[in-house]
């Protein structure tokens, strides 16, 4: 999560005949349209608390952005109803876990540390025989690992990593490295992608809250735990269009440079980006296919085509 300098092509402003700002949803939008993110306890499955989520809320479509081993706990995003589609951004998003993992015999702190550290970076990892992904090496980086204590054997650390890196192989790779074992002992997952812990919600307090707005018509903790959908995009490089240009995108259209009306700077083609409204009301994601500074330049020319449409057509007019 960057913050990113807005460049201006355009000065523009939204019709307010037109769409609506994502925090002015209302409760029934939100709950077909947001995202909800989850403190996942120890022993079911990711499919199954999504199921628990849609049960929860009575919606008709619930998906979770990646999974988790049923003894892993912590941040699981879950989207709701038209908003599912968002996790398959969030399942390419960087990860970030606390994890406890045990060394199979006593060694230097100095060497442990080390050999830890020596991890940070691009790294080989062969996925473990029970996988989500064919069995074949493939690279990953590491972002960073923070060891936070170092008790006898048991090592706890902070590791931030690029999406579908297993943990659990990387503390035997490291128990492998030392020349004597190692093994995760428990894994908590603490950021993925745009969601923390700051906005986590477990399932009781989902229920409670739900409860709260249907039996008693107070809908406040809910929209506290029930976010717009557009956060599960938070994470990606952003572009403002003008209003003449939502609907044509809301029918797949690539975006040209004339209906843009505001970008963020560092986009390079190849690069997932997020379509938004001057509300930021998210219309769309795709691939870019210019340079930011290109895009504010040009008067013309292709710079980005869409791979995924999430507003309906009609929402803003043609004109």
């Amino acid at each position: 999560m960057k913050e990113r300098k807005v460049l201006i092509k355009k000065e523009a402003s939204s019709n307010p005949n037109y769409g609506r700002s994502p925090d002015e949803r209302t409760t029934e939008q939100l709950l077909d349209y947001g995202i909800v993110n989850i403190d996942k306890p120890s022993g079911p499955s990711s499919h199954q608390i999504s199921a628990y989520v849609k049960k929860i809320l009575h919606v008709d479509k619930s998906g979770h952005s990646g999974t988790l081993d049923p003894k892993v706990t912590g941040v699981l995003p879950v989207a709701l109803g038209k908003g599912t589609r968002i996790v398959q951004s969030l399942l390419t998003a960087g990860k970030e876990y606390v994890c406890l993992m045990q060394v199979h015999a006593d060694t230097d702190e100095k060497k442990l540390r080390s050999t830890i550290n020596s991890f940070v970076g691009v790294i080989d990892q062969l996925p473990p025989v029970r996988s989500a992904v064919k069995r074949q090496e493939r690279k990953r980086t590491i972002y960073y690992i923070d060891i936070i204590e170092i008790i006898g054997r048991e090592v706890l650390f902070r590791i931030g990593c690029q999406a579908g890196t297993y943990i659990r192989k990387l503390c035997s790779d490291i128990g492998k490295k030392l020349g004597f074992g190692a093994h995760m002992a428990e894994l908590r997952r603490t950021r993925a992608g745009p969601f923390d812990e700051e906005t986590l919600c477990t399932l009781q307090e989902l229920t409670d809250a739900y409860h709260y707005y249907k039996e008693k018509g107070d809908d406040k903790e809910l929209r506290r735990v029930v976010m717009p959908v557009e956060r599960g995009a938070a994470h990606l490089h952003k572009v403002w269009v003008l209003d003449n240009a939502v609907d044509t995108l809301c029918h797949g259209a690539y975006l040209n440079v004339p209906g843009i009306a505001k970008l963020e700077e560092s986009i390079n083609p190849g690069d997932r980006v997020a379509v938004l409204t001057l509300k930021g009301e998210l219309i769309s994601v795709g691939i870019a296919h210019m340079y930011s500074e290109d895009a504010i330049k040009k008067d013309n020319g292709l710079f980005l085509k869409s791979e995924q449409v999430f507003m309906e057509p009609g929402t803003y007019s043609k004109n």
